[in-house]
């Protein structure tokens, strides 16, 4: 393979005065000893039309190209802002949420600032090897392809006397009391058969990670009371599900919590946003095919903590404990 050599301003300067001239590009590089190529993408970087290039504008701005490429980024220039970054995705925070929680955490300091844009430049930017491995992987879609989804649904027993979703009181919709929660299931290996619940409140995000030895009606319904009856009375008000068979004992559930359960409409997922959206958080985790018996209850605790601590764009980039923790202390907002 023949060694690349940049174009030099005497290489420009003849192509400016064949273009001048109305040479053809296979001319003018036949003149400079140059691939056709290698011109065509000179006088495309540098004009709209071939009358207007310049050879002194275009090697200038070649120069600042070559100077650009030599300098480290902004994160590699901050060795404060490369911690605080590297740190918070190996916490699973998006850059997103990196980037608006810097500027409350560093909220004087204008040197501590990042967009999303640029750390995630760094991080595909960055030599491959172990590193952007690791951090990749935190990310919340890591996969390296995309594949279509399959509309694979699973058959479900009837659910019976429910109270459907439009029976659901206002307020819920409106996000203004808080109280309101959903649930559902994040199922392991099919080969396992596990699973984990999941509960989300959908004023302030807060999460609650159910460990389950089953995903039978029985125990479902008791291992979500259980920690149902652990939130306090006034943050405890309707639980939104979808019409999954584990649901089948919801009037015991209602009876045992107080808590009165909503059915979202056969495969209608954006009626239970919110936890759709957080299960989909809770995945870089847990990823699919995942045995949960294999998994702690210390371990679940440790990611429920994590969740709960991590900023969300829905909350201005509040924690889901801080937003939940006001709502334990100032009377006000309950």
């Amino acid at each position: 393979m023949n060694k690349y050599i940049r174009l030099t301003m005497s290489d420009r300067e003849e192509i400016s005065r064949g273009l001048a001239a109305q040479w053809t590009l296979s001319h003018i590089a036949h003149n400079i000893n140059r691939p056709v190529s290698t011109v065509s993408r000179e006088v495309k970087a540098n004009c709209k039309s071939k009358r207007c290039y310049r050879a002194a504008r275009a090697d200038q701005k070649a120069l600042n190209i070559r100077h650009r490429q030599k300098q480290l980024k902004k994160i590699d220039r901050n060795n404060l802002l490369k911690d605080y970054v590297l740190e918070k995705l190996r916490l699973k925070w998006s850059p997103e949420e990196i980037a608006k929680r810097l500027k409350t955490d560093y909220a004087t300091d204008m040197i501590m600032r990042a967009s999303y844009e640029t750390i995630y430049t760094y991080l595909y930017c960055l030599p491959r090897g172990s590193l952007k491995k690791e951090l990749l992987k935190c990310l919340r879609q890591e996969r390296k392809y995309r594949h279509n989804r399959k509309a694979v649904h699973a058959k479900r027993s009837t659910i019976t006397d429910f109270l459907s979703i439009s029976e659901r009181p206002e307020e819920v919709q409106d996000r203004i009391i808080p109280g309101h929660w959903e649930g559902d299931l994040i199922m392991g290996s099919k080969r396992s058969n596990t699973a984990m619940g999941t509960l989300v409140e959908r004023t302030t995000r807060y999460l609650l990670l159910v460990p389950l030895t089953g995903h039978d009606a029985l125990t479902v319904r008791t291992e979500f009371a259980k920690a149902i009856k652990k939130i306090p009375k006034h943050l405890k008000k309707t639980l939104t599900y979808d019409r999954g068979a584990e649901m089948a004992q919801h009037k015991l559930f209602t009876q045992n919590t107080k808590v009165r359960v909503y059915f979202a409409d056969p495969r209608s997922p954006w009626q239970r946003g919110t936890n759709e959206n957080t299960n989909g958080l809770i995945r870089q985790y847990f990823p699919k095919g995942i045995d949960f018996r294999t998994v702690s209850r210390e371990e679940i605790k440790r990611v429920q903590d994590q969740m709960n601590d991590r900023p969300r764009k829905a909350l201005q980039y509040l924690k889901p404990d801080e937003a939940f923790s006001q709502l334990l202390i100032n009377p006000n907002l309950r």
